[in-house]
């Protein structure tokens, strides 16, 4: 049976800004994710070339809920389009994805975004 999942996009949560929470999912493959701009100015987006091969990327509208149902497995990439460079990241995995591609982090990815997705694939 299918879950749905939901993941708040917040402007600040404790000590950290801009985030999802939370901002590590490990999802099967027909699961859903809600993305809920709690706060105001967020999206959610895939970002390209950080999903799994043959997978199809989506774009969320700002400030509006985008529902994402996954269904290749794989480890995807999740950003806040306006607030990647202040590493507001999030990483979906789904199925039993072990570990991200080789060259995941091999590609220009912001500092903080960068050190954001290391935490997270440490969940992997």
């Amino acid at each position: 049976m299918a879950e749905t999942f939901e993941v708040h996009m917040l402007n600040k949560d404790g000590k950290e800004r801009m985030v999802f929470k939370p901002d590590f999912l490990r999802v099967g493959p027909g699961d859903t994710v809600r993305f809920i701009p709690t706060d105001k100015g967020h999206n959610a987006q895939s970002i390209k070339g950080m999903i799994p091969e043959g997978a199809k990327p989506f774009k969320g509208k700002m400030n509006k809920e985008v529902e994402v149902t996954f269904s290749d497995e794989g480890v995807y990439a999740i950003e806040c389009k306006p607030h990647y460079a202040m590493g507001m990241v999030m990483t979906v995995a789904v199925g039993d994805a072990k570990e991200a591609p080789k060259d995941f982090l091999e590609r220009r990815i912001p500092k903080k975004a960068k050190q954001r997705f290391e935490k997270q694939l440490k969940n992997l």
